[in-house]
């Protein structure tokens, strides 16, 4: 019987992407927060997981690589928009840098393992 190994950024993505997705449904049950910042968080932030999925099936390392940096990019966005819906009321400063957090932990990890792989030759 084959044990399957951890793998803790589709772990930590996963679980980001559950609190994402209610983060953008309790938004958009407050009147002071644009529509378009909540779509926008909603576009940046399911992309990373569909990247990093996208990414188990890269054709090469390159692809891995190209795959886990528009995750990474994409992550980035995401903290944008919480942070522009943060400052404008939309989240508390505990929610804020809850979520915040979550992000810069898959934001790690994309990263560590975007170096590993170029480190180990594309």
């Amino acid at each position: 019987m084959l044990t399957r190994r951890p793998n803790i950024l589709q772990d930590k993505t996963s679980k980001l992407m559950g609190r994402i997705v209610k983060m953008i449904a309790y938004l958009r049950t407050k009147h002071n927060v644009e529509v378009f910042w909540i779509n926008q968080l909603s576009r940046s932030g399911t992309s990373i997981g569909a990247n990093i999925a996208e990414s188990k099936n890269a054709q090469s390392r390159a692809d891995f690589v190209s795959k886990l940096n528009i995750a990474l990019k994409e992550a980035d966005g995401t903290k944008y928009w919480i942070d522009i819906i943060h400052q404008s009321g939309g989240l508390t400063d505990v929610e804020c840098s809850s979520i915040t957090r979550d992000v810069n932990e898959v934001i790690y990890l994309l990263t560590s393992i975007i170096k590993t792989t170029k480190a180990n030759g594309l």
